[in-house]
């Protein structure tokens, strides 16, 4: 599977293939739980290949690496995945 940089670049720019409902799901350390959140609602600057900013319901934003990206959807169906020690199905 492509890293989730990659993965996140190609729905961004890949017209087709970015029609439909993204979200995604993240590693959230301080409250020790799996957090999805709306693709519209992650900021990725140009150029940065290492985390992304993740608006939050109330509009504050934290950065989240790109590592603790567990899981994206797709129109409600899981299109990628990392397991358990860092590989991507």
């Amino acid at each position: 599977m492509i890293p989730i940089h990659e993965l996140l670049a190609r729905i961004r720019w890949d017209p087709e293939f970015g029609k439909g409902k993204f979200e995604l799901a993240y590693e959230d350390k301080i409250e020790h739980q799996h957090k999805r959140i709306p693709l519209e609602r992650i900021i990725i600057e140009p150029g940065q290949h290492f985390a992304f900013e993740a608006e939050e319901e109330d509009g504050t934003l934290h950065t989240v690496p790109f590592h603790r990206v567990r899981k994206v959807w797709r129109d409600g169906m899981i299109i990628w995945q990392r397991h358990p020690g860092g590989k991507t199905k």
